[in-house]
């Protein structure tokens, strides 16, 4: 393995190692059945926050069920696309690709399990609102660590002084 692996980079291969399959396997399972999987663990409190707060009915349940599947499956393509522009040495030496699309699925992730979490802590579901708020802290750990970490500087050769010349010159402070 090479040495220019940031932490960012690391801790984000991590978290895309988890998001990846979990969010898959959720998404796929309210995609085959939407009821049935928005009434699932990992989204129930989105399904109770629906049904009783705003009251929808059976296709507006249906589409806000798709509507958070494509949500999941847009971050899962996110973390994709990092692990992708990751894994090749060549692009993430030359760009940040990776990192921007770490962040964009940090971002989107984020916002997604916080208003998770909200909705089960309004709704009572306290083991959803745990998951959703473990799932939050690993995210916000990795955007915390991306945002203060500095990109590796490189080594600045000093520049070569003539010998010729006079001493007089090389002063800083001339009058």
């Amino acid at each position: 393995m090479s040495n220019n692996w940031r932490i960012s980079s690391f801790n984000g291969a991590l978290l895309a190692a988890y998001f990846i399959p979990v969010w898959t396997i959720i998404a796929f399972s309210i995609m085959v059945s939407p009821i049935h999987g928005l009434y699932d663990r990992p989204s129930v409190s989105i399904a109770f926050y629906a049904s009783d707060y705003l009251h929808l009915g059976k296709m507006a349940t249906v589409r806000l069920a798709w509507l958070l599947a494509l949500a999941r499956i847009t971050v899962v393509a996110f973390f994709t696309v990092f692990l992708a522009m990751a894994a090749f040495s060549p692009l993430r030496k030359s760009s940040s690709g990776a990192d921007e699309a770490l962040a964009v699925a940090l971002c989107l992730g984020n916002v997604l399990s916080f208003a998770s979490m909200m909705m089960a802590s309004k709704v009572g579901e306290v083991e959803a609102m745990r998951m959703h708020a473990s799932e939050l802290l690993m995210l916000l750990g990795t955007a915390i660590v991306m945002l203060f970490e500095t990109s590796p500087k490189r080594a600045v050769e000093a520049p070569v002084v003539e010998a010729s010349a006079p001493a007089s010159e090389l002063s800083l402070q001339q009058p």
